[in-house]
């Protein structure tokens, strides 16, 4: 299954967000639902999380003056340069299944991760213990 959904991933560079066709899809009917064409995902890596650092994402009108800019079949991807150190080469897709569905990064940098999937440690982040995810 998952040579099948990196058929058509976008790839700019050494350090690469690659962007599934199921991620596509949705971040384009989100945008159509909200009635904001021409707008962007930003993905992001902040402090906090049961296993140290978190992904958030939010929608956004354009991109900061120095984020790098990924874009596949029209949808744009913005990151900002401190959560490109953690998130290169990351895969980002969107599942839906029995459990919910949701955005999921799946990423290298990551030594460990949090049951709930948004919370991830990195070889260099403070050692955080990653015990529970506390949902």
């Amino acid at each position: 299954m998952a040579e099948l959904e990196m058929a058509n991933p976008v790839e700019v560079g050494e350090e690469d967000i690659v962007l599934l066709p199921n991620a596509v899809n949705k971040i384009k009917a989100l945008l159509a639902e909200r009635n904001m064409p021409g707008y962007g995902l930003r993905v992001f890596v902040a402090g906090g999380g049961c296993s140290g650092m978190q992904y958030g994402m939010a929608i956004e009108p354009e991109p900061g003056e120095f984020d790098n800019v990924f874009e596949k079949d029209g949808v744009k991807v913005f990151v900002d340069a401190t959560s490109m150190m953690y998130l290169g080469n990351a895969t980002i897709d969107f599942v839906d299944n029995l459990m919910g569905g949701g955005f999921r990064i799946e990423n290298p940098n990551a030594v460990s991760t949090c049951g709930c999937g948004h919370s991830f440690r990195t070889s260099g982040s403070p050692g955080a213990s990653g015990a529970g995810c506390g949902h």
